[in-house]
């Protein structure tokens, strides 16, 4: 496994020894269970291992910390193949090195089902953290990374729209042929979500007010942000990316299905825009900067911050579930 360039102890020893140049640790930790978030019939154990890794390196870059080392604990059944706890380290080992981070220990047990826990850690590199509760009116809403992409991807697999479920390790080798072009994209965001890390630092750098990683969808998580900072966000639905592989999507959904892919029967217009403002599990990242922030081109301005409370999208309150609901 990689150590991690601020590893001074890694694996061998009760506990790890890990830098922190700043002289602050951030730390965060996400759970991955069996049935819950992902199905062995559909994810390969590199494709698990990726998206362990991907959910709290995300939260790490999230307040604008640079990712620093992995703890994981993990428990299986017995009868489990070694071959897939071994391509399962292979992902994490993959994610952890492109976040820069390294995978400095953990557990393991027995289990009826697999059960992943990630604790990742990281560094502010002398800078203040982005908490969820810095934004003001006037400032501007931006994302970088796509949204709605996995959300996507778990309806074509649900259709039986593809199948990653046998895919090698390493990056993703070109999709079979029951999941060419959109379908094979959307279905690889899903098994392997690609937050973009650095973006978070780099967010910090620009003047970021407040920041969050979109796990739960876009309208629930930024529901956190608007009640962290007492403000109102309102998301432009323009601004939004709903066409290409999303429409192609909803499009092949439509024919499949009578209700174009969900009880309500969704136009793939409607269908994509709600995969966009719910879906959840992208781990790309929104922030509010002040209107005078220069962006690069991948922050992408999707609204601004007013006064008032909650979430709204073009000027109305979202109807229904603005995400997943752990308990609902």
């Amino acid at each position: 496994m990689p150590a991690g360039p601020l590893t001074s102890v890694g694996i061998g020893d009760d506990a790890a020894v890990v830098g922190a140049p700043s002289g602050s640790v951030v730390a965060a930790v996400d759970m991955l269970i069996e049935g819950r978030h992902f199905l062995r019939d559909w994810s390969s154990a590199y494709d698990v291992g990726v998206k362990a890794a991907a959910r709290s390196l995300a939260d790490i870059a999230a307040m604008g910390a640079v990712p620093t080392a992995l703890l994981v604990a993990f428990a299986a059944p017995g009868t489990l193949s070694a071959r897939w706890p071994a391509d399962l380290a292979d992902g994490l080992a993959y994610e952890a090195a492109r976040a820069g981070a390294g995978v400095v220990g953990g557990d393991t047990a027995r289990a009826d089902s697999v059960v992943l826990s990630v604790t990742a850690l990281g560094d502010l590199v002398g800078r203040s953290p982005v908490l969820r509760s810095g934004a003001r009116p006037g400032d501007v809403v931006a994302v970088a990374g796509p949204l709605g992409h996995s959300a996507a991807g778990l309806a074509l697999l649900s259709a039986g729209v593809g199948d990653r479920g046998t895919a090698p390790s390493g990056p993703l080798p070109a999709a079979p042929a029951a999941a060419q072009g959109a379908p094979a994209t959307l279905v690889a965001a899903h098994l392997r979500p690609s937050p973009p890390y650095d973006a978070g630092p780099e967010a910090a750098l620009l003047g970021a007010t407040a920041m969050i990683d979109v796990s739960d969808g876009l309208v629930a998580d930024l529901g956190h942000v608007a009640a962290a900072s007492g403000v109102r966000l309102e998301i432009d639905s323009a601004a939004l990316v709903t066409g290409g592989p999303l429409r192609e999507a909803a499009a092949v959904l439509s024919e499949l299905t009578p209700s174009g892919g969900t009880d309500r029967g969704d136009s793939p217009p409607a269908l994509a825009l709600s995969w966009v403002l719910t879906g959840g599990e992208d781990h790309s990242l929104v922030a509010t900067f002040p209107a005078s922030a220069v962006l690069p081109p991948r922050w992408r301005v999707i609204g601004e911050v007013r006064t008032g409370s909650g979430v709204t999208v073009d000027g109305e309150p979202h109807a229904g579930a603005g995400g997943w609901q752990h308990f609902r």
